[in-house]
């Protein structure tokens, strides 16, 4: 098994951006989100299970998931949302393992967005988190996802406070300053896990 470091934060804290840098320096990336786009694509019987639990009209015509569906649902609803996790995380939770054991990188870096709610901690050798003040959070998703404040707040209130994320953190990756700041400080860590790792 890979030595592994889960890269967690809230949304619009920069977690792809970080990533993507980890994955420039030689980090194999194991991202949480695509494995879950993958599970819920066409012909996938977890696309099945979800519609037998929500309902015909979360599949789409093509036997896909239909995401803003399930999103809206899900976003309503508590149960609705522990009941989809309850499909998908074990299913996230077996590629992952199976990707680490595969895994060709000196370290991979599995990112899992929701790791405080997720509980996904089991292959963590560390865990880092990126961080930023909830302002820079806000105007970011607003602008990149054409939202309003109050719609990115709720979204927010969903997730784990930006307290019980860094409660969880071997290592901070302050995204508050520039994006050379930011690569410094990824560069720097990749130095570490290469060290920690071998």
């Amino acid at each position: 098994m890979a030595f592994a470091v889960i890269l967690t934060g809230g949304i619009g804290s920069g977690k792809t951006t970080a990533s993507d840098l980890f994955g420039e320096l030689g980090a194999d990336v194991i991202d949480t989100d695509e494995i879950a786009r993958a599970l819920t694509a066409a012909g996938q019987p977890a696309v099945k299970q979800i519609a037998k639990r929500f309902g015909e009209d979360v599949a789409n015509s093509d036997g896909s998931l239909n995401r803003a569906r399930m999103r809206e649902i899900a976003f309503q609803d508590e149960s609705a949302r522990l009941d989809l996790e309850a499909i998908l995380h074990p299913l996230i939770g077996k590629e992952v393992r199976r990707r680490l054991s595969a895994s060709p990188g000196p370290y991979a870096l599995v990112v899992i967005p929701l790791l405080t709610e997720t509980r996904g901690h089991e292959y963590a050798n560390r865990i880092a988190v990126v961080d930023c003040s909830e302002e820079q959070q806000i105007s970011r998703v607003m602008k990149r996802s054409n939202l309003s404040r109050d719609q990115v707040l709720a979204i927010m209130a969903t997730q784990a406070t930006r307290k019980d994320r860094l409660a969880l953190a071997d290592d901070v990756i302050n995204n508050d300053e520039s994006p050379q700041s930011l690569h410094s400080l990824v560069s720097a860590l990749h130095r570490k896990y290469l060290k920690l790792a071998a």
